[in-house]
């Protein structure tokens, strides 16, 4: 999962990249509106925290020009206004979801994670396939009901999946989910990532679609 926090408050943007971090989301931070827009309108992300005072472009300036340009992405909105007119305000122009600084970073990453599974379809918090079982709500995963020990990248890439299982993704779609912008790529990382996952998950649960990219699926063989 990758995510866009477009917050000009230096300290609290570091507290929420380092926590966002820490479990396992792939980040990218912006510190003004016009830099936040521009990520937003050109990058594929998950999910975006989107602080309302923001310098050259409000937040929900920013907001409605997404939605303007088709932007579907789920974004939770950070403001230390908490006057109803401002929540309304927020809610027409597109938001998702509104937390009120100060807030808990806890409650944070649960509202991203529930942004994120809805917006993939789930409504349960717990996602199954096969003898894997995705905890949607605290991001771990069990295999025939054992803890899957992951790691991070690993773990973006099967949550990914499992949250479009029986679907085909991308190679340049999980690419863009798995990594974060500034990180240089290496053309056979994913293919490395892909086939630990097969270790750890058994081998037949990730189909390759030669030319395409890859499927999680239950279905045997």
């Amino acid at each position: 999962m990758r995510v866009l926090v477009v917050e000009d408050d230096a300290a609290l943007s570091a507290e929420i990249v380092a926590a966002l971090r820490a479990e396992n989301f792939a980040v990218d931070h912006a510190a003004d509106g016009e830099d936040g827009w521009h990520l937003g309108d050109t990058e594929g992300y998950d999910a975006a925290v989107l602080d309302l005072g923001l310098p050259t472009l409000s937040g929900i300036e920013v907001l409605q020009a997404w939605r303007s340009a088709g932007r579907t992405l789920p974004v939770l909105i950070l403001t230390a206004r908490d006057g109803w007119g401002d929540k309304v305000q927020g809610f027409k122009a597109g938001a998702d979801d509104y937390l009120v600084k100060p807030f808990r970073i806890e409650e944070l990453v649960m509202r991203l994670r529930a942004l994120v599974r809805r917006s993939r379809g789930h409504a349960d918090t717990r996602i199954n396939c096969g003898p894997l079982t995705f905890d949607a709500q605290i991001g771990a995963f069990e295999k025939d009901g054992l803890p899957l020990k992951l790691t991070g990248l690993e773990w973006r890439v099967l949550s990914c999946l499992m949250l479009r299982k029986e679907v085909v993704v991308t190679r340049a779609d999980l690419a863009e989910r798995v990594y974060e912008g500034d990180v240089d790529v290496d053309s056979n990382s994913l293919e490395v990532i892909i086939a630990r996952l097969r270790r750890k998950i058994g081998h037949d649960m990730i189909e390759t679609s030669r030319g395409l990219g890859y499927r999680l699926t239950a279905a045997e063989r």
